[in-house]
């Protein structure tokens, strides 16, 4: 929060990012409820789910390109005012007779090109911000812009519904267009002011190297940090026991009405995304502050077992034991993820660092399908339970790993001191 009201340059970043983040949420409501009243709605659901996600496999190639742009600040209000005239182009679609399905279709295919400039434009950004803030500061201002972003997600999602009663589709899209044109406006901001001060933010050097050697090069720079390697493929496996957990929680509420449900099932649903989006927003905001000192296997240890109690609680069916446990599950695997990507920030070279953050939350996101499939499939085909308890063996086994290796770390780290302290008697 004191990065974000002391530092103006970050403070226009962050609302940049905020703005076209509530246009997007609410723009995609708007699109999901167009496509439900579709006579083939669950096509059309399937096919902007899938939309959405393709995009996030570009993140590797988007943070590749970003490290080779020289002009990154324009570069990004190019992506913006791109992004700016296919939703003016999406708001007239809409506006227009067209066939449902020729629109939908027409619209989920502007949907993925922007969201993959958005790819792009995010690993333009990553680098200017941990200039702008410092690397030592990137994981407090990462955390805070995903806090308040968790928040925005939260409060779009209710405001959508309701500004869905009287503006029109075609309403939301311009306004979706409108956010991208301030953030464009906001970002080219920041890069004329530094410009005419004379302190370039844009880095001269730049990667030149092709796309497998600085996927090696970032590679071999997270190998030489020991145990970073190991804990990206830990935080990896605990967003896909998460990921598993959204997907199988609902089906337990389904088969346990009497003692799962609050009021309604949807209602029930929904306590649950919001109990989820507040603790990962608290975790993100003030978890990197008030929990600085506190080692990265620290919190992958409390949320493994914070995820065992989620899990327990499903096997009980009780949904009093889950809510707690699922906040403070939130809380600390999205403190994990900041605290991770301060390491990775800290120890990459400037050059390649857009490469090494996408290619990280490629990793990252991979094993959350891979998880949710396995898992959904088993439930279907035999028993939630059996999914559940598959669920909690995985969870137990990475929870040892991650204690043996914790202890190696600091066995490690011991050692090192030793012989520096050796060295320098």
């Amino acid at each position: 929060m004191n990065i974000f009201l002391k530092n103006k340059d970050y403070r226009q970043f962050s609302i940049a990012s905020f703005l076209s983040s509530a246009g997007d949420i609410l723009f995609y409501l708007a699109l999901m409820t167009y496509a439900s009243k579709l006579q083939n709605y669950s096509l059309a659901l399937s096919l902007i789910a899938i939309s959405e996600a393709i995009p996030r496999f570009f993140d590797i190639f988007g943070g590749y390109l970003a490290d080779r742009t020289h002009h990154k600040f324009k570069n990004i209000f190019l992506m913006c005012m791109l992004r700016f005239i296919l939703y003016l182009v999406v708001g007239l679609l809409f506006a227009s007779h067209l066939n449902d399905w020729i629109l939908v279709l027409a619209v989920i295919l502007i949907n993925l090109i922007s969201d993959t400039f958005g790819s792009y434009s995010s690993g333009l950004i990553s680098p200017l911000v941990a200039d702008i803030v410092g690397k030592e500061d990137f994981g407090i201002a990462e955390g805070f812009t995903s806090g308040v972003a968790e928040v925005i997600n939260t409060v779009a999602q209710f405001a959508g519904a309701g500004l869905l009663l009287f503006m029109s589709y075609s309403s939301l899209a311009y306004f979706n267009a409108l956010t991208f044109l301030i953030a464009g406006f906001l970002y080219l901001r920041v890069g004329y002011i530094h410009q005419k001060k004379g302190e370039s933010l844009e880095h001269q050097e730049i990667n030149k190297k092709n796309f497998w050697e600085t996927m090696k090069t970032s590679y071999k720079q997270v190998r030489k940090q020991h145990s970073l390697l190991s804990v990206v493929l830990i935080i990896a496996i605990l967003n896909g026991i998460l990921d598993a957990m959204e997907a199988l929680i609902p089906i337990v509420m389904a088969g346990h009405r009497s003692t799962m449900i609050i009021s309604t099932y949807s209602f029930t649903i929904a306590i649950i995304g919001v109990i989820i989006s507040i603790g990962a927003a608290l975790g993100s905001m003030f978890g990197p502050q008030l929990f600085k000192k506190v080692s990265i296997f620290t919190v992958i240890i409390l949320a493994l077992i914070f995820g065992f109690g989620v899990t327990s609680g499903a096997l009980i069916a009780n949904l009093y034991v889950i809510l707690p446990f699922y906040f403070s599950l939130a809380v600390t695997a999205s403190l994990g993820s900041i605290k991770l990507t301060q390491w990775l920030v800290t120890i990459v070279d400037h050059k390649i660092l857009a490469s090494s953050v996408g290619l990280l939350n490629t990793i990252l996101m991979i094993t959350a399908p891979i998880m949710t499939t396995f898992l959904t499939s088993i439930s279907g085909f035999s028993n939630i339970k059996y999914a559940l308890l598959i669920l909690l063996i995985i969870e137990i086994l990475v929870l040892i790993i991650t204690v043996k290796i914790c202890i190696q770390s600091k066995r490690k780290l011991q050692t090192t001191k030793r012989v520096m302290s050796t060295r320098t008697e």
